[in-house]
């Protein structure tokens, strides 16, 4: 009966072999025979994931070399249709309106109790193998995964976020869209908030609102470079480039407004507008800045503070081509452009559009 179900197959006569299948099924279910053209009537049928799992198990419990090729044969025509179905379906994603923008895909942190099986699906999903996918997902802190057009990295992301994994992407033009307003201090705070602030232009202005308008407090240090002169091992001089500093930012999301307030330790007037800490001649940029960020806190006490920048930019900070096209709306005296500015308003930029 075996070789009837072959010439079936042969014939391409898959209702007969679907008969002759489901007697052989009852009279000898262990047969690796049957259950190599149960996985080839699987395979016609488009049942691929119940081919696959007929062909793997074979691979493990038989030891008959004919069948042992023949379901490996089977694997790489498995493999080569979903090829062609993913290679179909990102071309299809791509032509829609607006899918070939720049875009990033990040990853949001999973934890640790479902990480392997997590890891096991993501690797079937981005075709790698499952120790990288485990070293990728993350733990603790979003990870830049992917850049590339926004219609790719959705159709990647629907299939990660169907299997359990959380992420999502944005476009750069969805971070570009939003303004932008330089704090240079606080000018009243109740019932309402007044900053003093400067525009994209820089002209200096006035901005009102509620506190309860403010969705997100984002947090961050980004370094300030200097060059210093060095000894190296063989006691010569060398200019090297070390951090000497850090920076504080603090960004307040106004989605309302579709605006951010970006204050920053050196660029904020303490000594003007509203009195936030008695200022006393001995006191730092530090203290100030600090007493700055608690008075915040207090105004704020419900909204979620995002501080994980520095992790994120970790995985960021070598994305040159895609941080190119995002101005950061930060004026930090450098000598040398940083990715480190364009990095941080893209991790405010994707908090406040998600």
């Amino acid at each position: 009966m075996i070789e009837q179900v072959a010439i079936a197959f042969e014939h391409k006569d898959y209702q007969t072999a679907a008969k002759l299948l489901k007697q052989l099924q009852k009279e000898s279910p262990e047969n690796p025979w049957v259950q190599y053209y149960l996985g080839r009537l699987h395979e016609v049928s488009q049942k691929h994931q119940d081919a696959e799992k007929i062909y793997r198990q074979l691979l493990r419990d038989t030891r008959n070399a004919k069948i042992v090729t023949l379901a490996r044969q089977g694997l790489r025509r498995l493999q080569e249709i979903e090829l062609e179905e993913r290679q179909r379906a990102i071309s299809q994603a791509k032509s829609e309106p607006n899918n070939t923008e720049l875009g990033v895909l990040v990853l949001e942190p999973l934890s640790t109790e479902i990480k392997t099986e997590a890891s096991r699906k993501f690797a079937q999903i981005m075709q790698i193998d499952p120790y990288t996918a485990r070293l990728i997902l993350p733990s603790r802190g979003w990870r830049l995964y992917r850049t590339g057009q926004v219609g790719e990295l959705k159709f990647y992301g629907k299939q990660l976020q169907q299997a359990g994994i959380p992420c999502f992407w944005a476009t750069i033009a969805q971070i570009q869209q939003i303004q932008v307003y330089q704090v240079k201090h606080f000018q009243a705070s109740t019932p309402q908030a007044t900053v003093v602030c400067r525009n994209e232009v820089n002209q200096l202005g006035s901005l009102t609102f509620d506190w309860s308008e403010v969705t997100a407090k984002v947090v961050g240090l980004l370094p300030i470079f200097e060059q210093v002169v060095d000894v190296d091992a063989r006691r010569k001089l060398e200019w090297k480039t070390q951090t000497q500093d850090y920076a504080q930012f603090c960004d307040l999301h106004i989605p309302g407004r579709r605006c951010i307030l970006r204050l920053y330790d050196n660029g904020y007037e303490f000594k003007q507008g509203l009195e936030i800490t008695p200022q006393a001649s001995q006191n730092t940029i530090r203290i100030n800045w600090n007493s700055l960020s608690s008075w915040i806190d207090q105004q704020l006490p419900q909204v979620k503070i995002w501080s994980d920048f520095t992790s994120f930019a970790d995985t960021t900070l070598d994305q040159t081509e895609m941080l190119s096209h995002i101005k950061s709306h930060i004026d930090l005296f450098r000598r040398e452009q940083s990715n480190w500015d364009s990095a941080f308003h893209l991790y405010s930029g994707l908090v406040f559009v998600k």
